[in-house]
This record gives C-alpha cells, sequence and structure tokens, in this order.
C-alpha cells in the first residue's frame, strides 16, 4: 500500500467530539443488547471497542450509523442526528455484514461509492491508499478474502469521509498487509480524521488507539488510553518452568494469577521482583525463565473473566 500525502481539505470546525451515546438501550425483544451504554468519540482520535462475541460491539455501531435506532438514550454525530443524509455525509464505513455486488469490477465499485459524497478523493488516491492499484479492473467476485478486505477499505475512505468506521478491517490480511494497513489508519488520523474500530486483534487497538472501551454483555466494563487499561490487571508476567504447583505460587504474595501455557507457568504479577525471590527460595531448578510486560490482552481477558465471574 502507498502512503498518501494528503487527502483534500474540508473546511476547518470547532468540533472536539464527532460522536456521543449517552445511556443508551437497545432491546431485540426479550434480549438487551446494550444497557445504559454510554461513549464518547473524541474528533481526531481512534476509538478502539473491543469486547467478546456477543458484547454489544455490533449494535452500537449500528446505532452510530443510523441504521438502528435505540430503545432508550440519546445518540448524537457531529452534533446531529445519525439518519440524516448531512451526517450521512460526513461518515465512511467498512463493515463485515452485507455485501457489494461481485460482477461489477473495483474501480467501477469506488466511482459508484464515490458518486453519493460531495467531496470524494481522485479515484488514483483511493486506488493507491488502498494499495489495490493492480485490483482496478479486476471483478470484485475474482478476488481472494485479503483483496476483498482491501476494496472495502477503499469504498470506506473514498468520500474522504471525516469519521470512519472500521468493524474488523485487517480481518483475513496477513502480516505484512496488516501492518500496512496500520499505517494507512495512521495517516488519516494524521490528517485529523477520526476512527472507531473494532477488532479481535488486541495487538492492533495497541498500536492504533489513543482510546479503548471494552464491553461486554452490552455493558461497558472499562475505558481508558491502552496504557491505562493495561494498568487495571497485573503489570507484569513471568513464564517459567517449575516443580511447584499452581496452588503454591498462587499463594505467594504479589501473584494476581496463574496459567499453564503447554506446560509452563505464566504468573500474572504487579511486583515480579518479590514474586521471583519467592520462586527461587522455593525452587533452585526453574528453567525457561521470561518476565514480559502484560499486555492489552491479558487486561482484556482479566477484565472480561472478571464481568462473567
Amino acid at each position: 500500500m502507498a502512503t498518501v500525502q494528503a487527502f483534500p481539505e474540508r473546511p476547518e470546525t470547532a468540533e472536539r467530539t464527532a460522536a456521543t451515546m449517552n445511556r443508551v438501550n437497545r432491546d431485540y425483544g426479550a434480549v438487551q443488547a446494550l444497557k445504559n451504554f454510554s461513549l464518547e468519540v473524541r474528533a481526531g482520535e481512534l476509538t478502539a471497542v473491543l469486547g467478546p462475541n456477543g458484547a454489544g460491539k455490533t449494535t452500537a455501531i449500528r446505532l452510530l450509523l443510523g441504521l438502528a435506532r435505540p430503545t432508550s438514550g440519546r445518540i448524537s454525530v457531529f452534533g446531529g442526528d445519525p439518519t440524516i443524509l448531512e451526517t450521512h455525509l460526513r461518515i465512511g464505513a467498512m463493515l463485515q455484514v452485507g455485501r457489494v455486488p461481485e460482477s461489477l469490477r473495483v474501480r467501477e465499485h469506488i466511482d459508484l461509492f464515490s458518486s453519493y459524497y460531495s467531496q470524494p478523493l481522485p479515484m488514483a488516491q483511493t486506488l493507491a491508499t488502498a494499495g489495490i492499484e493492480n485490483l482496478r479492473d479486476r471483478k470484485f467476485g475474482d478476488l481472494s478474502g485479503g483483496q476483498k478486505q482491501r476494496v472495502l477499505f477503499a469504498l470506506a475512505i473514498c468520500g474522504n469521509p471525516d469519521l470512519l468506521f472500521l468493524d474488523e478491517p485487517t480481518a483475513g490480511l496477513d502480516v505484512e498487509a496488516r501492518h500496512l494497513l496500520w499505517d494507512e489508519i495512521r495517516q488519516l488520523l494524521s490528517l485529523g480524521k477520526t476512527v472507531v474500530l473494532t477488532t479481535h486483534y488486541l495487538e492492533e487497538a495497541d498500536a492504533l488507539a489513543d482510546r479503548v472501551v471494552v464491553i461486554n454483555k452490552g455493558s461497558k466494563i472499562a475505558e481508558g488510553t491502552p496504557a491505562e487499561i493495561k494498568a487495571r490487571t497485573a503489570g507484569k508476567k513471568i513464564r517459567c518452568f517449575t516443580r511447584l504447583s499452581a496452588g503454591v505460587v498462587r499463594a505467594l504474595p504479589g501473584v494476581v494469577d496463574v496459567q499453564d501455557d503447554r506446560g509452563a507457568m505464566v504468573i500474572h504479577t504487579s511486583c515480579p521482583e518479590d514474586v521471583l525471590r519467592a520462586l527461587f527460595g522455593r525452587d533452585l531448578g526453574i528453567s525457561g525463565l521470561e518476565v514480559a510486560g502484560a499486555g492489552l490482552e491479558d487486561a482484556f481477558l482479566a477484565l472480561t473473566q472478571e464481568k462473567a465471574n
């Protein structure tokens, strides 16, 4: 994917908040998909919305896009109703649900989507940003899964939107393509765009997000910067092979959690030095020792498991 130097500029506004959800509930019959849910999407930032399957992420995105109405509560996008045309013209979305005609060529899809917007990107810029110049004359139905993902990204950005929703944008991409797409998302942010990202790749949220919102069972259970979310769980993890039982290690001062990893023991702790001294005092035969910072995935699992319990 080639990095594009600049997107067409829009008149500057004083907006500091791109979208808000205030005490929103959304029911599907007896199922409550969102419960008293509030969210602020700050302009010029990337907000990552994380949660296990069925947590309510997709419902929240559909409400912000104006594709569904809340049962109760208030939603605002750019200070107005998310269902009106003026709002839609400032939004781009790459969603998992929905289809585009497979018989149309890539350039035909981009032409069609661009026609919906008043200030779309030039075709060449859209193709370059998404890294699909060599696909412009290919039919969508003939593309691989990863290529289709990049075309859907192109359709999301071709209208030069101020607010971009990306729902699992790197699903199906290899590692190199995923990192190239991260670079393009960073480029959009550097130009003042606002992005809402949902992803199951926790390292993706850690690498890109200004703020992280964690949802579970329709409720918000955590919000903050990636560093703040990671601080909600043990700050370090120790991986080693030891003769000690998990019960013995779990009882050591400073140990938060103990897990098995293919025969090795993974110990979560906020004071690794004390735990290591205690381990060596009980087992001088410890091997394969690794000490690392706990990542966003560790915090996510701890938060969602805590909510489940």
